[in-house]
């Protein structure tokens, strides 16, 4: 068995998307290899109504999967297909844009006013650019939950974990993307595919991801898209961990314990073009769904 080494800890950035939402970014719109086959991850979490009521009104998507996953609040959700829909705390969804579609999401704070949540985009494999839209909506309490001894906590939203399997399936990248709690002061190891793209990214905490070989002094970190190297023991709230290669991630929790989404998928390592929500594999391919936007011909037959 091996630890996978840590090859960069960043922060996720403040940005705006949408009409005027508030929110931060983990990585996206940069080396599309980055985290492929992963794109872009935003944090949506904020407990002021007015930095993030506005939503994100009609946008297309093409060549691309959303996955959106609610804390607190809800999301309101519609498209040109005529689905909607609303996701509540606990909530996922998994949207396949596919060949094409129309899409708002409108977000709601819960009664203290907070919208938390976060979604991932996922890019489609070159034979499944154009494949019918599709959605899965997963209500919280159809996600297992694996509880230890110890006090850890395992949501699996997506893919095989410790004899649990998430209710999301048929999905390209063959991901694993779960909701992980360690409680303070205990270390876990917890068993990745080797060959799978792999990150972690913290919103609750502190603690550690390093390799158990390497002394226990402090980590060398490279901040994304920066070229200013930092020296930091923990990471903490809105930290991004990127892992090299291995079939284990280890994490020491801190004081407070640590909670945090660990993803992973295999990587498609396919061209990429990429404008906005539309990512294709050539310029072409992407000037055309540019083309089809202007003249009212994106959604394709057959979408259901």
């Amino acid at each position: 068995m091996s630890i996978r080494p840590v090859t960069s800890i960043s922060h996720a950035r403040p940005t705006l998307e949408g009409a005027g939402v508030k929110l931060h970014r983990a990585f996206g719109f940069g080396d599309p290899d980055l985290a492929d086959p992963f794109l872009l991850f935003d944090d949506f979490r904020n407990d002021r109504p007015e930095d993030f009521l506005r939503g994100f009104p009609w946008h297309p998507h093409r060549g691309i999967e959303t996955i959106t996953y609610v804390l607190s609040g809800t999301v309101e959700h519609g498209d040109s297909l005529g689905n909607t829909g609303q996701l509540g705390a606990g909530d996922v969804q998994w949207m396949t844009a596919g060949s094409g579609i129309m899409h708002q999401e409108m977000p709601k704070g819960d009664a203290l006013g907070r919208m938390h949540g976060f979604q991932l985009w996922a890019n489609l494999p070159r034979d499944l650019k154009m494949t019918d839209p599709r959605y899965q909506d997963i209500k919280s309490a159809e996600i297992p939950l694996i509880e230890e001894d110890d006090g850890t906590k395992v949501k699996v939203i997506i893919g095989d974990f410790w004899g649990k399997t998430g209710p999301v399936d048929g999905i390209a990248a063959n991901p694993r993307y779960l909701d992980v709690f360690v409680p303070a002061g205990k270390k876990k190891v917890l068993p990745v595919d080797t060959y799978a793209k792999t990150f972690a990214y913290v919103f609750e905490g502190s603690g550690t991801f390093r390799d158990a070989s390497k002394p226990m002094g402090v980590l060398l970190e490279k901040e994304y898209q920066d070229e200013e190297i930092l020296m930091r023991d923990q990471t903490g709230n809105r930290s991004l961990v990127l892992f090299g290669t291995g079939d284990e991630v280890t994490v020491q929790a801190g004081e407070k314990g640590i909670r945090f989404l660990l993803v992973s998928g295999q990587p498609i390592q396919e061209p990429v073009a990429w404008h906005g929500p539309i990512v294709m594999n050539t310029q072409d391919e992407l000037k055309q769904a540019m083309r089809e936007l202007r003249t009212g011909t994106f959604i394709k037959k057959g979408a259901h």
